[in-house]
């Protein structure tokens, strides 16, 4: 869910760690509030996640929060995240923060990188 600015749990303007469930592996990992959930996936360590541009243009971290409050840190391409992908929780991971815990199931490119099989951490 889009949430307002200054919302975020804890103290104003504190930079918080939020656990983040990648439900389409039942993976966690802690993300900064003040990070994009991208950055956080990444030190994952998985090999393969695709980071492409990182700036909301080519929609290979796009992801569905399916639970969640987040905020949206940067445009996103309105050729890849429609006005009905975002009612939806449909982002792109490098362009939302998380305001608190965060459930997501990753679509796209980012699906195959993350759900392909024997891929341990790098």
């Amino acid at each position: 869910m889009d949430v307002p600015a200054g919302t975020a749990p804890g103290k104003q303007g504190a930079v918080e760690h939020v656990v983040v469930t990648i439900t389409d592996t039942n993976e966690n990992y802690r993300c900064r509030t003040d990070e994009s959930l991208l950055t956080g996936m990444h030190r994952l360590g998985k090999r393969g996640i695709p980071v492409g541009c990182r700036g909301g243009g080519c929609s290979v971290c796009k992801v569905q929060v399916i639970a969640g409050a987040y905020e949206q840190m940067r445009p996103m391409s309105r050729e890849y995240v429609s006005e009905e992908d975002l009612a939806q929780g449909r982002v792109l991971a490098c362009c939302v923060r998380p305001l608190e815990e965060v459930s997501v199931a990753v679509i796209g490119k980012l699906h195959k990188s993350i759900t392909r099989p024997g891929q341990p951490a790098a």
